[in-house]
């Protein structure tokens, strides 16, 4: 097994400083790694450095991309004589919300699911909610004046600021119901092969952490759980474990989880 990370603009050789932190952590506990050039995916000229063999699963662990790029990332792996631990499909299984919320639909804040072409004021009238959390297939807004409206006429302004700073809206829109969360009880887990990892070694992982991971079918992906103010604890997100950052982990947890699945 090899981790793949994004290359270093000038030096596509070597991995980019974000990550080193994490590349000398898994060295450490014996995996190597290798770097792959993100800004020529689009080009088709994107190289793994240095070469895997031929029989290693790799691991991409880097910023999120987008599916073309993820399908390019998988050939340029493949071209090299390897192949990927996570499909494209198993990929999107995970970074797309429409395709994770049906399994785990009980879990999770009630979603729905819409076009930017949709008449939206219209919808989220219908609904009859009293908050809106509003966000793409991947992301929320996180500047200007957030991802939560409680007016249905404030989604004209999310959309176009969604397109204004984030250049794109990714898939469609996801309506969500707002809950009562405790922001600070939020954390993150990772499952591999159907298991659940804690940040710390002998943390207790929540049951709900457990049903999840039995529900979906993913080499990698990460959980991310909230407890409500009524004491009942809820999946907030789920994400592709190679591209969810390391909120509340150490690079050495991290490392050391991949020695335990192993």
């Amino acid at each position: 097994m090899r981790f793949l990370l994004p290359s270093d603009y000038f030096n596509t050789k070597k991995v980019d400083e974000t990550f080193l932190d994490q590349v000398a952590c898994l060295r450490s506990v014996g995996f190597e790694t290798s770097a792959i050039s993100l800004d020529a995916l689009a080009s088709g000229t994107s190289k793994v450095s240095p070469l895997p063999g031929s029989e290693e699963k790799l691991i991409y662990r880097g910023w999120m991309i987008t599916p073309d790029d993820y399908l390019r990332l998988t050939n340029a792996v493949k071209n090299a004589g390897a192949d990927v631990l996570i499909s494209h499909a198993e990929y999107l299984a995970t970074h797309y919300l429409p395709n994770w919320y049906p399994l785990i639909r009980d879990l999770t804040p009630e979603t729905r699911f819409f076009s930017i072409n949709d008449d939206l004021e219209s919808a989220l009238t219908g609904l009859g909610w009293d908050n809106f959390f509003i966000k793409d297939y991947v992301k929320s807004l996180k500047t200007s004046i957030g991802s939560i409206i409680n007016e249905p006429s404030a989604i004209r302004t999310v959309v176009a600021e969604m397109q204004k700073f984030r250049g794109s809206i990714e898939g469609g829109l996801c309506v969500r119901q707002v809950e009562d969360f405790i922001a600070e009880t939020e954390k993150r887990y990772f499952v591999v092969y159907g298991k659940p990892f804690a940040a710390l070694p002998n943390e207790e992982i929540p049951g709900i952490v457990k049903e999840c991971a039995k529900r979906i079918n993913s080499p990698f992906f990460s959980v991310d759980v909230v407890e409500r103010r009524d004491g009942c604890k809820r999946i907030v997100e789920i994400g592709d474990g190679q591209v969810s950052d390391l909120v509340g982990w150490t690079a050495e947890r991290f490392a050391t989880l991949w020695v335990e699945y192993s």
